[in-house]
């Protein structure tokens, strides 16, 4: 078997920040590889070395098998707004893609000598096969007109061109950057049987985990301790890594057994300690920094935010019809929103599912009919477009810019320093500029600013593109146990059914209709019955609320609720340990600041008594000092491990 990619020793920094160190791994002919790594680790920096676009800063290799062709199908692709789909589509340099193009130019001008001479020169390379696979892809892709300029195209117009250059491509091996974000359901479907019957290799970094789970076999996956590999696909992953972080866990409790054995020993003697074997003292600081580090690197983010109250009127909506220009977004909808129903939004990209969010939250207004929000409600919106931060804004002065401080959901209050640390961000980053931040990076700040502002009615508009899959793990935890409505619009299947009671299909003309189930179910229901559009599927479900009556959406809720929850997801659960509590949390802060600032001034002492420069006098003093340090240092490490296995931060 052919290697199609060696990597081998790459690494990356910016400034002070190391991305990843020392990559090494190989790709296989018929590997399907999915790269898995926390948003900031730079996964879409490791794909663009692969590129050629960006280096490694020490060395290293990147070498692809001689001869094979590669296609890279970035996040965002960069087309000129002046060129056509067409221009895209058709840019082969082979006789048969020419000939291809040149039959559709003469098409299109309708000019029947250029015609005929062009279907002459098809018929000579039999190229009419090729021509009706490539019209059969672009219409399941859902392009119709190839004569539209890039420049009028919306993101998942221009994100399906560039799959379906992909697809023209008939590449060997294909390098994919998220290539499910903006796409709509039925195109991810679409590409997800394409990429799992084709016989090419893969590498990919994608958030949307049955769309991984469903096309590749092996998963590489970057930490920030080095490269991990499983030899299967998604579910298996979570298997093997909840093993590996058993281990870990296993390893840090012995640790901080140990080192509490040898701090105890380290303390006897004081005075002495010059005295004691150096072998043992060296291991002691080596066993120190493991339990210390190890028990750093283990915290994890934690969504905690505290939730307005809410009155009994939640929305309600009567009638309420919108059209943007001559289309139809909204024909007479009707529903109540009930307390603690989480609702999930699909429909064909273009349909209105962002228009019908901003009617909801009071951004838009209907044409007619109305649509009522309770007094009590407020709103957390987290939009596909995201927030707009001024990219020369620090961190710190974004979210000091909404509040010092923030409310937690058992009603205490913390700093919006400790509120950064429940998302990741250390105070490392804390005066990084916003513009330096990754992708994935910005969208966990965005929804840091949208929950620290104590929303009691959640509307996420596509909230997992950028987001990493352990982000995205805790995200949805916190979204399950949130006890305010939730109205959710993504394509991410795996999201929607962990999420969603029922579901909002956008059928088109207007119409909302109601399905009582996950998204799965209804896929299930449509492919069970042979359906193939969302509009013939709900007309065909017996008993299913049209969203144009009002319904009984309290009681929908309460059955509903709990739904959809079987996901065993190995990995995601956490051990049911008690939490610290605020004052605790604050006590393990101000220690971890003590610990700091001791050893600073004990390493600066070292340094002082180890120049030959103190006179008796402050030799004295400083050795008196330094063993005052080292007490108060061995009290507050002692407290902090006490602390660290009580219960989880």
């Amino acid at each position: 078997m052919a290697s199609y990619l060696q990597v081998e020793n790459i690494s990356k920094s910016y400034g002070d920040r190391t991305l990843f160190k020392n990559v090494s791994f190989n790709i296989n002919e018929g590997d399907k590889i999915a790269l898995i790594a926390p948003n900031g680790t730079g996964k879409t920096t490791l794909l663009s070395i692969l590129a050629g676009k960006d280096s490694s800063d020490m060395g290293g290799e990147v070498k692809f098998l001689k001869d094979i062709k590669v296609h890279f199908l970035e996040q965002d692709q960069l087309y000129d707004p002046d060129s056509t789909i067409f221009d895209i589509l058709y840019n082969g340099a082979d006789d048969v893609s020419a000939a291809i193009r040149q039959y559709e130019q003469a098409v299109a001008s309708g000019d029947m000598h250029r015609i005929g001479n062009a279907m002459n020169l098809m018929d000579s390379l039999q190229a009419w096969k090729i021509e009706q696979d490539i019209k059969s892809s672009l219409s399941s892709l859902g392009i119709e007109d190839c004569s539209k300029k890039v420049s009028v195209l919306s993101g998942g117009e221009r994100k399906r061109v560039a799959i379906a250059a992909m697809i023209l491509s008939k590449a060997d091996f294909l390098v994919l950057d998220e290539p499910t974000n903006h796409l709509d359901l039925d195109t991810i479907e679409f590409l997800e049987d394409y990429l799992g019957k084709s016989r090419c290799t893969l590498l990919m970094v994608t958030h949307d985990r049955y769309f991984l789970d469903r096309v590749c076999n092996h998963i590489i996956e970057l930490d920030k301790d080095g490269i991990y590999n499983y030899s299967g696909n998604y579910s298996y992953f979570l298997e093997k890594k909840q093993e590996r972080e058993d281990m870990r866990a296993a390893e840090i409790k012995r640790a901080k057994n140990l080192y509490r054995t040898e701090l105890d020993w380290m303390r006897r003697m004081p005075c002495a300690r010059g005295t004691k074997a150096k072998y043992r003292v060296d291991a002691f600081h080596v066993l120190k920094g493991k339990a210390f580090d190890n028990a750093a690197s283990a915290r994890s983010m934690e969504i905690d935010s505290g939730m307005a109250r809410v009155g009994k009127k939640i929305i309600e909506c009567r009638n309420a019809t919108y059209s943007y220009g001559d289309k139809l977004i909204l024909d007479g909808f009707t529903y109540n929103f009930a307390r603690g129903e989480k609702i999930g939004v699909i429909g064909p990209n273009g349909i209105g599912k962002s228009t019908f969010i901003k009617l909801l939250i009071g951004e838009l207004k209907p044409d007619s009919g109305t649509i009522s929000v309770g007094e009590t409600i407020r709103f957390g919106y987290y939009s596909q477009a995201g927030m707009s931060f001024n990219p020369d804004q620090t961190v710190m002065e974004a979210v000091r810019d909404i509040a010092e401080t923030v409310r937690l959901s058992d009603g205490s209050v913390v700093s919006v320093t400790s509120f950064l640390g429940k998302f990741l961000f250390p105070p490392s980053s804390y005066n990084v500029k916003i513009g330096k931040l990754s992708g994935g990076e910005r969208r966990r700040l965005y929804l840091l600013t949208v929950l620290m502002r104590n929303p009691n009615f959640l509307v996420l508009d596509e909230p997992t593109n950028d987001l990493d899959i352990l982000t995205l793990n805790i995200l949805e935890d916190y979204l399950v146990s949130f006890e305010g409505p939730v109205l959710v619009v993504s394509h991410d299947r795996y999201f929607m059914d962990k999420i969603a009671d029922h579901i909002f299909v956008f059928t088109g003309g207007g119409e909302v209709r109601d399905f009582p189930g996950s998204y799965t179910d209804f896929r299930n229901f449509m492919e069970a019955n042979g359906l193939k559009d969302y509009g013939t599927a709900m007309s065909a479900h017996s008993g299913v609320d049209t969203g144009r009556a009002d319904n009984a959406s309290s009681s929908k809720s309460t059955n509903q609720k709990g739904k959809n929850r079987s996901f065993n997801e190995k990995g995601a659960g956490r051990p049911s340990v008690r939490k610290l509590s605020y004052k605790e949390k604050m006590e393990i802060e101000e220690l971890e600041a003590g610990i700091a600032a001791l050893e600073a001034e004990k390493k600066e002492i070292e340094e002082k008594l180890s120049s030959g420069l103190l006179s008796a006098k402050e030799l004295n003093e400083a050795s008196l000092r330094y063993s005052e340090c080292s007490a108060v240092l061995d009290e507050k490490e002692t407290r902090w491990l006490e602390l660290s296995e009580a219960g989880t931060f």
